[in-house]
């Protein structure tokens, strides 16, 4: 690409999960690890928690999507994105029902009446080897894993399942009595999560209602995690505690889940939100950040 080459910029959000959305469709954009961190920088670039790229589809989608987490590693899935993604494609298209390739999957989204926007997230994996995990575990409903004293843990026995991305989910009474920006970190680096993991903390208020905090790799703490929302509504019905039909509220407001009885597809609902839009500062694409 060319210095004079414009590069559309669309800065969205989803819940206040916040991207840098970039059309890669007329030129290609091989982002670099700095200059992905460059552009996600909240004080000398963009600021956003994960960089995003809207690629032709090799695989015949309406769009292929590219996923740059805030410390410039790639990742293969963002459900808060999918919903900002499907919203231009959509308003592009003249088309309420769209289809977007991930790194993870073919995924479909439809923009509804009401403006919110329901993505098909695909099939959870629960198989202790495709999560992954480092060590074999029979039953991913929980796993052995411990924060604090052996004979007191603070936390213990989480769930793990696998949306696109590894989740490890701990069951809390309370979500905001555990310091997450602290434990989160040493977690999602921990041996047992060879591609590391995003780090929950789920309580269940009711059969249809769930508050979470997610601490998600390579961003940090997050006002949302659309995939942290897939992962806890099919981690709760699998251990009983909800029906398959529940809100999952996150610090940024709520979003619809339904783990579909009928072929096991996971229906996220939620809003998008168009911040500004306009043109990539090109000096953000010059030189290395330092990794």
């Amino acid at each position: 690409m060319n210095e004079t080459t414009s590069i559309r910029l669309r800065k969205m959000n989803g819940l206040g999960n916040d991207f840098a959305v970039l059309d890669a469709r007329p030129h290609a954009l091989p982002l670099s690890v700095g200059q992905a961190r460059a552009i996600a920088d909240r004080d000398s670039g963009v600021g956003c928690d994960q960089v995003i790229a809207i690629e032709p589809s090799p695989a015949g989608a309406d769009a292929f999507m590219r996923i740059w987490n805030h410390d410039g590693g790639e990742v293969e899935a963002c459900g808060n994105a999918m919903r900002c993604v499907a919203t231009v494609l959509a308003d592009e298209l003249g088309r309420s029902d769209v289809s977007i390739q991930t790194g993870a999957d073919m995924l479909s989204a439809r923009v509804n009446p009401d403006g919110t926007v329901t993505v098909d997230m695909g099939v959870p994996k629960f198989r202790w080897d495709e999560i992954p995990l480092s060590e074999e575990f029979h039953d991913t409903r929980t796993i052995e894993l411990q924060v604090g004293p052996i004979d007191a843990p603070v936390l213990h026995s989480p769930s793990v399942v696998n949306v696109g991305n590894p989740h490890c989910i701990f069951w809390v009474d309370n979500v905001n009595a555990h310091e997450l920006e602290r434990i989160g970190p040493v977690l999602e680096h921990h041996p047992l999560f060879p591609e590391r993991a995003n780090i929950s903390l789920a309580h269940v208020t009711s059969r249809d209602s769930i508050t979470l905090r997610v601490w998600e790799r390579g961003v940090g703490l997050t006002r949302a995690c659309g995939t942290a929302a897939c992962a806890v509504a099919v981690a709760a019905p699998r251990k009983g505690l909800t029906e398959r039909t529940s809100t999952v509220t996150l610090p940024g407001g709520p979003l619809q889940m339904e783990w579909r009885e009928s072929d096991d597809h996971i229906l996220m609902t939620g809003p998008s939100e168009l911040e500004y839009e306009g043109t990539l500062d090109p000096a953000l694409l010059q030189g290395e950040a330092v990794s």
